[in-house]
Formats: C-alpha cells, structure tokens, sequence
C-alpha cells in the first residue's frame, strides 16, 4: 500500500532533443502514479550538457507535456519551495554537498588526463574487461593534491566506492537486482568544469526534493547502484525504484526515427488527439484487464506501477490509428472541425467555411487523422474527378449503367431543394421503377462524383456537393 502523503516524483528530461514517446511515457507514468495517489508531480529540467542542452529543446518539452495535458505541481513556472527546476541554477548547491563527501573522505580529486583515460580503456577492451577506472589518483596525499590545485592543473572529483560488497536495487517491476561493488569504478561526481555529471545531481535533487519514487528508463538501471552508494555515504535513505522496460519498434530493435516520428509534437501536426496519444502511450507496457479505451480519470483510477510489465513493448501504428479515429469519431463535430479546418485553409486557400463544416461533418466518422480531411475531400473542392480504373471498370462499364445514371439525374433535376430524404426516395423510387437493386444506381453514381469505389453514404455526398455540381458530374458518364 502506497503511503500517499508522502508521494513524490519527479520527471527530469535532459533538453538535448524533443519530447521523445519513451520520454513522454515516463512522464505519463510519474503523472499518473502522483495523481492515483494524490502526490506530487514535479519536472525538472537536467539541463548541465553544456555542449547539447538548447533552449529551444527545453521548450519542445514543455511544449509537448502541455499538448500531453501533463502538467507539473512543481517545476518551471511553478514554484513549489524546493527550486530551482534547473539544474543549471543549483550549481552552489552541489557544490556544497561534494564538500561533504571530500570533508569525509569519500570523494577525492583526480587529475587523470583524458589521454591517460583512453588508454586505460583500450588496454581493458585489448584483455576483454570492461572499462573502468583505475585509481591512480585514489590515494593521492592531500599535500599532493593541493600542489596539483594550486598550479591550475585540471582535475575532476571521484566517488570513493567500496573495493568489495553488493549493492542491491529493489525494484518495483523487476524485483531483486544484484550488482558487484568490485565491477563498478570511482565514478565522476563533478567534471573538470564543475558541472555536476547524472548520477550526482540526480541524487542530490532527489533528495532535497524529497522524491519518494524514482520512476524511470530502465537504461538508468546500471546508474542506480551508484546512486544508491551514494546516498549510503551521505547517510541518507534512498527513494522507491522502478525502472520501466524500453520501447521497440515492430522489427523489435529500440524506437527510433526509423520507425517514425518519435517527438511527441510531431503526432500532433499528423493530426493526432492528445487522448489517444495519452491512452495508446499508458498501454505501452501497462494493462488493467483486457480494457483498451481509457479516459484520463480511469487511467487514474486504475494505474499502479507494479502491474507494468518488465519486457519491452512494441510500438504498433495499426493500434494507435485504430484509437485515435475512435477518439475522433467520439468527438464533437465542433472540436474535430476547429482542428481540421486549418488543413483545409492550407490546402484550399480562400474556402467558404459553411461548406467546410459540411464537408467535416460529412467526413467525421472516416477520419483516422485529422489530416485525413484533406485527401479524403479532395472531390469536394477540386473540380470534376478522375476515376478509378477499377470503379469504372466494374460500375460505369457496366451494362446499362449509363441509362440508370441519366435517369437519376432526370429524377434529381426535378428536386427544388436537396435534403437527404428527398435524395433517398429518389434513389429508391429508381431503383424501384428500373427493377434494379439499389446499389447499380448508387455505385456508378459515386464514382462519378468522387471518383471512388469507397465513401460516405451517397446522399451525404450528394447533399454536400449541391444540385449543380452533382447534375454535372453525372453527366460526364
């Protein structure tokens, strides 16, 4: 049982890139996880790449959690006393806290050069051991270490680890996880232009921050070790871990541009609905019974981080096109039509908007994007169109097919005023008259004026296109 007064968690994207959907479902978990037990949500912005980390990718982010609606209790723009969000603004404070691990004896000045590194690396890949630190600055003399200081020489701060012992991460998807002190090395805590490295940072924020639940990649497993001897050496209690399988694509290697779009706003120009991102992403790895749809308050209800599962999930496209057209078809015409009609105005400079919205409406159910619009619509607003070879083949080629049609239009010329039943029954009354089956008439009537074998019900389409244009367009048979 979740303690729920004491719920804190923490998403902490690096801004090297967008919003990527592992990234976004990280995010989603530790939302959800906060908000199913009335906890805390913070973001926290790890932004100490010097090198990589843009503003512009720091936008993208919180660009793409507010598409997301995923928003924070604490974090940039909204102090919650335990600021700052930035990990760039906190530098003084790590500061601090790596004078408490040198003061103790349990970090220590190393001035290694990076070619000394280099070699140390390809003298363990050339005897097949992993790569790893060798200690040489480990037991330098104090007096030493301050002659090195004060002639400017560069240096960097290690952690002091135990030569021997295990550590052990209790994970709450994986369980149990075992590491050897002995294959870890002397890892860096702050480099040679005081910036702090990952798993420093992480550790020190996560504990000021009071961050109760550590939710997160498991490609951060091999780093939580680490962690948690550092806070062993600062006295301290660590956080609940849970580390969540990766995401692969359908040839199961890990997601990547390959595969797709993988930024979180990308899916929304393509015109995808943030409830189906957010309903498709929770699924990823996470299940409650053999339920699929979800709404943001059942996610809620039902989410707890023991039940995501520990192998990786598989990114399906078929899966998320088959929510979001649902999402959509459960939408208001109003709203599909305020996301739509930009695509159209794109697309169609200059459209009259009433005919629009009944062009939208027309096309609501169809839609699996919302982008969709423009190449299903396209007979509407384009002139006459070109058939398809197989429509006409099976349907205008067809014996008698061209008298049915000049009869319809006869039938539709005599229409003061087009209304969907008005259509129907002259529709049906022809069909009747001709002793012919429904669809001989309604085939051959829709390739010609959409120039598919597929669409919406064929007085939809006749209504929307209007007397004189639908009149024309059968006489082109």
């Amino acid at each position: 049982m979740v303690n729920q007064e004491l719920v804190r968690v923490r998403f902490a994207p690096s801004p090297t890139g967008y919003l990527h959907i592992g990234g976004a479902r990280t995010a989603l978990y530790n939302w959800l996880f906060a908000r199913a037990n009335k906890g805390t949500f913070i973001l926290r912005i790890e932004d100490t790449d010097r090198t990589r980390s843009t503003e512009e990718a720091v936008k993208a982010i919180l660009d793409g959690l507010e598409w997301l609606g995923l928003d924070w209790d604490e974090g940039p723009d909204v102090d919650g006393g335990s600021g700052p969000y930035f990990q760039t603004e906190r530098l003084h404070i790590y500061k601090e806290w790596t004078d408490k691990l040198l003061a103790s004896g349990k970090a220590y000045y190393c001035f290694c050069t990076p070619e000394e590194l280099e070699a140390q690396r390809k003298i363990a890949a050339q005897k097949k051991e992993a790569p790893k630190y060798n200690a040489k600055c480990r037991n330098l003399s104090k007096v030493e270490c301050d002659k090195l200081r004060s002639s400017g020489k560069p240096g960097v701060i290690r952690f002091r680890l135990p030569d021997s012992g295990v550590t052990k991460v209790h994970d709450l998807i994986r369980g149990e996880v075992s590491f050897e002190n002995e294959v870890l090395d002397d890892f860096v805590l702050i480099k040679s232009d005081s910036f702090p490295t990952y798993n420093f940072a992480a550790v020190v924020d996560d504990h000021l921050m009071r961050i109760s639940h550590v939710i997160r990649g498991d490609d951060h497993l091999s780093n939580t070790p680490r962690q948690i001897l550092l806070y062993q050496a600062f006295g301290l209690t660590p956080p609940k871990f849970a580390h969540i399988p990766m995401i692969m694509g359908p040839d199961k290697a890990r997601l990547s541009k390959r595969h797709g779009a993988t930024s979180v706003i990308e899916y929304k120009t393509m015109g995808y609905l943030p409830e189906a991102m957010i309903n498709y992403i929770a699924r990823l790895g996470w299940g409650f019974k053999d339920q699929e749809i979800f709404s943001r308050d059942e996610l809620i209800k039902d989410f707890m981080i023991e039940k995501v599962q520990k192998t990786p999930a598989v990114f399906d496209m078929v899966k998320l096109n088959w929510l979001n057209a649902h999402y959509i078809k459960n939408s208001s015409l109003e709203h599909i039509a305020q996301l739509a009609m930009p695509f159209l105005e794109q697309a169609y400079p200059g459209l009259d908007k009433d005919y629009a919205m009944k062009v939208i409406k027309c096309l609501h159910d169809r839609l699996k994007v919302i982008t969709d619009i423009v190449p299903l619509s396209e007979y509407f607003f384009k002139d006459a169109p070109i058939v398809d070879p197989d429509a006409k083949t099976k349907y205008l080629d067809k014996p008698g097919a061209k008298e049915l049609i000049a009869k319809l239009r006869s039938k539709l010329e005599a229409i003061d005023r087009f209304s969907h039943d008005k259509l129907e029954a002259a529709f049906k009354g022809l069909a009747e008259e001709s002793k012919v089956k429904l669809g001989e008439i309604i085939h051959p009537a829709r390739a010609l004026l959409t120039g598919r074998t597929e669409s919406p019900g064929i007085y939809d389409i006749v209504e929307v296109l209007g007397k004189e244009t639908t009149i024309k367009r059968l006489g082109a048979i």
